[in-house]
């Protein structure tokens, strides 16, 4: 029988950072709702001292927490290595030459930006399931700076190939630029910038939070440009072609970039702060939150109403219509999710507005774990729909 993924096209890529946003996400339930003095976020000890106090919620909380942690890194792993292996096979193929000569050439930066979630994933994991990590991680700080400075010149090599043709000998397709799927490779750089940017909150050693910090802010001013220029080239093309179906989900990609930029000022301004005596006040956390959140409320807005114009969900998603890009789906939820987390707790309790753990804070906390369960639902509805054999779907339709 059958599968969609038999034909296979780069936007594959987004199926396993989808699942490594998850992963990302229930962690931010042990970051905001365990206990972890003496170090910026929970380890493995801190999560053990929580369960060893034996409060059945937050056992119950911790064990969703690690099962999920450990389900999504699993599946983000999986994903990555079989698409590894389809995107070494496409490479021999015309259909890659052939995408190469179009604007779909900026989907190949779908590679660096699944590398990049999953280190940040491998860290989660060594936080949460290995014992005395923190005890070397300034070794590894080093280490993940390497990796994700490498994965970040891979994504600038991929573009400079792009916009060296484009730029050089034209042949840039405007009236098939109707959608967002530009804003992919600024994507790609957030989430190498917001990598970066950890070493920058969470070294004790200046010098490495100084490398960090500069190297993430020269990340974040490049993904932020890119961004800028292909939203606005991307809407005067839908303005006047309308949007592409198959890129109707990347008018959300937006949001998911917001969080890995925000996530990445606030880690730089911290580190500002420990090693330059740069310090921000709480309530600059509260106006930084509110702004991103508000660009991530307006764009998904947007996308949600052009969506339900092309009734996408009841044809890509529970329909019979298969497409790559409905992986992107996923990603607004979780960003949205791990966004709302940040603005609740740095935000809103930082500021001083709502205490933390009282009504107002799990009414507004329930919205995010609301956001985070549709990308839930959305993964596992795709995933079987996708990768499982199914005679009722052709396997043609999927490019």
């Amino acid at each position: 029988m059958a599968r969609p993924t038999d034909t296979w096209g780069p936007q594959y890529f987004l199926a396993s950072v989808g699942a490594g946003g998850l992963a990302v996400s229930f962690f931010l339930w042990l970051y905001m709702w365990v206990p972890h003095p003496g170090q910026q976020v929970p380890v493995f000890e801190d999560i053990a001292s929580a369960w060893g106090k034996g409060d059945p919620l937050q056992m119950i909380m911790i064990a969703v927490a690690m099962t999920a942690i450990a389900a999504a890194a699993f599946v983000n792993l999986k994903l990555l290595i079989w698409n590894l292996g389809r995107f070494s096979s496409f490479r021999l193929t015309p259909a890659y030459d052939r995408l190469r000569q179009t604007n779909g050439e900026a989907q190949l930066t779908a590679l660096p930006l699944a590398i990049a979630m999953a280190i940040n994933v491998g860290f989660v994991l060594g936080l949460v399931f290995v014992p005395g990590l923190w005890g070397v991680v300034e070794y590894l700080f080093p280490l993940a700076i390497a990796a994700f400075l490498v994965t970040g010149l891979l994504a600038l090599a991929q573009l400079g190939t792009f916009y060296g043709r484009v730029f050089g000998t034209g042949g840039f397709d405007w009236a098939g630029n109707n959608s967002f799927s530009q804003v992919m490779p600024a994507f790609a750089l957030g989430m190498v910038g917001v990598g970066l940017s950890a070493s920058a909150a969470m070294s004790a050693n200046p010098v490495t939070a100084g490398a960090a910090i500069v190297l993430a802010v020269v990340f974040l001013v490049i993904s932020a440009l890119i961004a800028m220029l292909a939203v606005v080239l991307g809407l005067v093309s839908m303005a006047q072609h309308g949007t592409s179906v198959e890129g109707a989900p990347s008018l959300t990609i937006i949001v998911p970039l917001m969080t890995v930029l925000g996530i990445l000022t606030l880690r730089v301004t911290h580190g500002m702060g420990a090693h330059f005596d740069a310090h921000a006040a709480p309530g600059d956390y509260l106006w930084m939150l509110s702004a991103f959140l508000g660009v991530q409320i307006a764009f998904l807005l947007f996308g949600v109403a052009v969506l339900r114009a092309q009734g996408y969900l009841g044809r890509f998603v529970t329909g019979p219509e298969v497409s790559a890009g409905s992986f992107g789906l996923v990603c607004p939820g979780v960003a949205l999710a791990v966004m709302l987390q940040f603005f609740i707790n740095k935000g809103l309790v930082g500021a001083g507005l709502i205490d933390k753990f009282g009504t107002a804070y799990w009414a507004l906390s329930a919205l995010s774990v609301a956001a985070q369960m549709s990308a839930v639902w959305i993964v596992l509805v795709l995933y079987r729909k996708h990768f499982r054999p199914d005679r009722s779907v052709p396997a043609t339709a999927a490019e």
